[in-house]
């Protein structure tokens, strides 16, 4: 396990990232001129994260969010949809908005599969992780928590989660993990508390 952790799963995450991005480069430009053209702001948005050990990172995604939406947790907005565009509603409903996150896989600050990358905003996940050890692994664009709920579960459960896929960390997990995660986006499940 701790070969597979510490080694192989870093390469592997950099060189399907590189692949991913190569095969993407038009898709993703394409998304990023209808973000410039359906609202106004920037294309990406960039927001300061915690990682493993949590240390802080910047964390890239395609705006979804009008430019003036507030900046807190999903969780605390009453109605959130009203503050994502219509093509962020797009972007956000088939994960789209996540792929920027390319960047940070190829610099080393995240993998495909781990815990998300919380901001400061999430403060009570954050200091639960730092005790069961949720914050030991390099956090992911999917994993444990996403795959049982994601938007939709309370912070304990997402710690809790957090924790145990950072005692387990496996190729299996992995891909078990990646196949649910697809599921999940076909199917749309926890976009939304």
């Amino acid at each position: 396990m701790g070969l597979y952790r510490n080694v192989f799963k870093r390469l592997l995450d950099t060189i399907v990232a590189i692949i991913f991005g190569i095969v993407l480069i038009i898709p993703l430009f394409i998304v990023a001129i209808l973000i410039k053209l359906t609202s106004k702001g920037p294309i990406f948005f960039k927001q300061e994260r915690y990682g493993k050990n949590s240390v802080p990172f910047t964390l890239y995604k395609f705006r979804s969010m009008t430019d003036g939406a507030p900046v807190k947790a999903n969780s605390e907005f009453s109605d959130i949809k009203s503050f994502v565009t219509p093509f962020g509603m797009f972007i956000r409903k088939t994960s789209i908005d996540e792929l920027p996150q390319l960047i940070n896989i190829i610099k080393g600050e995240m993998s495909f599969i781990g815990p998300r990358p919380l901001a400061i905003t999430d403060e009570k996940v954050l200091r639960l992780r730092r005790q069961n050890g949720g914050d030991q692994v390099l956090p992911g664009i999917s994993g444990l928590a996403q795959v049982n709920g994601r938007n939709k579960i309370e912070d304990f459960q997402k710690a809790f989660y957090d924790g145990k896929y950072a005692k387990n960390v496996s190729l299996i997990s992995d891909f078990r993990l990646i196949f649910a995660t697809f599921k999940a986006v076909i199917v749309r499940e926890g976009i939304f508390k």
